[in-house]
């Protein structure tokens, strides 16, 4: 009877060992699927972050004219400003700045890259409304432009009620709208030189300010009332510096090939032309392919390169030359 009770609590124990082997192999099988799932769902993101931070080419946006499709003065550059807000929200990922899931909300390089393109387009689509679609400064301003600015100047952070995408696409209609009456003979478009004079001015500051804040990386003395003030940029801050900066260059290539195109009789008789497409020469330097995984800050004359003093360069250069355009736009 002993043996008999030994040999029932021996096959009783030894049932519930191998149970508990069991649901503890059952549970360690089940987190290790739980952390594969994870890093093949991180690997994924990382893969379309990845293709998402790709920037598009320098492609032209609008096609050249030709017999089959006349283009009047005025529609290139109008049609530059609807290509390049149609390549913010369609290029893979679709417009990223306002994105709250990841991995858009993880990504900072082509959200700076998107500000960049958005302040040209705000600089250039300002000037359409208030010099280039009107004769004088006394003429009422075209309700499509008048449309459009606004728009375009909506906070490019908003993700809904209403989305920037939603607000950025009314201000597309709008100037969708001020093309095809300008094709059809309905709106105006003057090409003088003060209004491109005006508009290379707006230009000008801004690439002045980004090759400042650009050659901060590596901090610098600013001479002051007070003396020299270091200022210098916030070391997370830098690559962001770096790709506004890339994507202002970007629409500002087609920007300006838009302009030779529209004001090719006021170039040609300012003798502007090659202070023109020295510009543009400068700014599709800066949109050589990265070699580097990330933006490298060395110093100066260190051993590692500075690829923020390296655009700066080319900005500032640019920068000089546009100097030069405004100056023959406003006295050749």
């Amino acid at each position: 009877m002993t043996f008999g009770n030994r040999a029932s609590g021996y096959s009783t124990g030894g049932y519930r060992s191998k149970f508990g082997t069991a649901v503890a192999y059952g549970r360690g099988t089940l987190g290790k699927l739980v952390v594969g799932l994870l890093a093949a769902l991180l690997l994924i993101l990382l893969i379309i972050g990845w293709y998402w931070s790709r920037e598009p080419g320098l492609e032209p946006l609008v096609p050249p004219p030709s017999a089959e499709a006349p283009q009047v003065i005025g529609s290139t550059t109008a049609r530059t400003v609807n290509g390049l807000m149609y390549t913010l929200l369609n290029k893979p990922g679709g417009f990223l700045t306002n994105d709250i899931m990841p991995p858009g909300v993880w990504l900072d390089n082509m959200p700076s890259w998107e500000f960049g393109v958005l302040v040209q387009v705000r600089d250039m689509t300002r000037a359409l409304r208030r010099d280039m679609a009107r004769s004088q400064s006394q003429s009422a301003e075209d309700p499509s432009l008048a449309l459009a600015e606004p728009r375009f100047n909506f906070d490019n952070n908003s993700w809904a009620l209403p989305a920037s995408e939603s607000e950025y696409q009314r201000g597309m209609d709008a100037l969708s709208d001020y093309i095809i009456r300008l094709e059809r003979g309905d709106a105006e478009f003057y090409a003088r030189a003060d209004s491109l004079a005006s508009w290379v001015g707006d230009v000008s500051t801004r690439l002045g300010s980004l090759s400042q804040r650009l050659s901060a990386s590596v901090g610098r003395a600013e001479v002051t009332d007070e003396g020299r003030t270091y200022k210098r940029t916030r070391w997370l801050r830098i690559d962001n510096v770096f790709y506004e900066a890339r994507g202002s260059a970007w629409a500002l290539v087609h920007l300006l090939q838009a302009v030779e195109r529209d004001y090719a009789e006021v170039l040609a008789r300012k003798n502007a032309l090659v202070s023109l497409r020295q510009i543009i020469r400068e700014l599709e330097a800066t949109q050589r392919p990265m070699r580097s995984p990330m933006v490298l800050n060395g110093s100066g004359f260190g051993m590692t390169a500075n690829h923020s003093l390296v655009m700066a360069n080319y900005l500032s250069r640019a920068n000089a030359a546009m100097i030069d355009l405004r100056r023959l736009l406003e006295q050749g």
